[in-house]
């Protein structure tokens, strides 16, 4: 497999050339990446969904994260990240139907890993079931929904596990109903300050579309 090329950003996310995602990972320059997190309105409630990573992903396997993401390329554009869902979820969306959620900084840094994210992080409002994903399965093993007032509280430390319901994908294929709970530690580990400013985020956007 041939390694992509990114641009690469100081600090100020000013641009200082491109490189490789191997080296991007290795020295730790600061790239962009596109994230879109899948939500649902039903009957007064708000779902959040989630992605499993799959067992054979190289950084975080078998781990919970943001609903479909990815590097954008040396080329891209953020409007282009959009890609990132149809890949990994079969879902086609256009960026139009996106909301902007922020743009933040994160960073993992786990000993010669080092991901320093510029994140372009988006909300889609989701309205079908579970069966309309196709999951790109070398990248996502499944996908879960869980309330979103209980996924507030276990970023914001009011709670110590959370329930999901969803899918995933065996090491045979065979498509299994997931339910379970889970903490965070099943989570790609991210900054805890990433998490709380995500759902704090998706709280004020939800209060100020109340309805709509």
């Amino acid at each position: 497999m041939v390694d992509e090329t990114v641009r690469i950003f100081d600090e100020n996310r000013t641009p200082i050339g491109a490189a490789s995602r191997d080296e991007v990972h290795r020295i730790g320059h600061w790239h962009e990446v596109f994230q879109c997190w899948f939500v649902r309105r039903e009957e007064g409630e708000i779902k959040v969904y989630l992605q499993l990573r799959s067992s054979l992903k190289k950084d975080f396997p078998g781990l919970f994260d943001i609903t479909a993401a990815g590097h954008l390329m040396e080329d891209e554009l953020v409007n282009d990240g959009v890609r990132e869902i149809e890949e990994e979820l079969g879902i086609p969306v256009s960026y139009d139907e996106l909301h902007p959620l922020l743009v933040m900084n994160a960073s993992i840094k786990q000993d010669d890993f080092i991901d320093n994210e510029i994140a372009n992080i988006f909300l889609f409002e989701y309205d079908q079931s579970f069966d309309a994903f196709n999951l790109q399965k070398e990248e996502v093993a499944g996908i879960v929904e869980a309330d979103f007032d209980a996924f507030y509280d276990l970023w914001m430390g009011n709670q110590t596990d959370l329930h999901v319901d969803g899918f995933w994908f065996n090491h045979n294929g065979k498509r299994k109903n997931l339910t379970k709970k889970i903490s965070k530690r099943h989570f790609v580990p991210h900054e805890s300050t990433y998490y709380e400013t995500i759902v704090k985020e998706m709280k004020n956007y939800f209060s100020q579309t109340h309805g709509k």
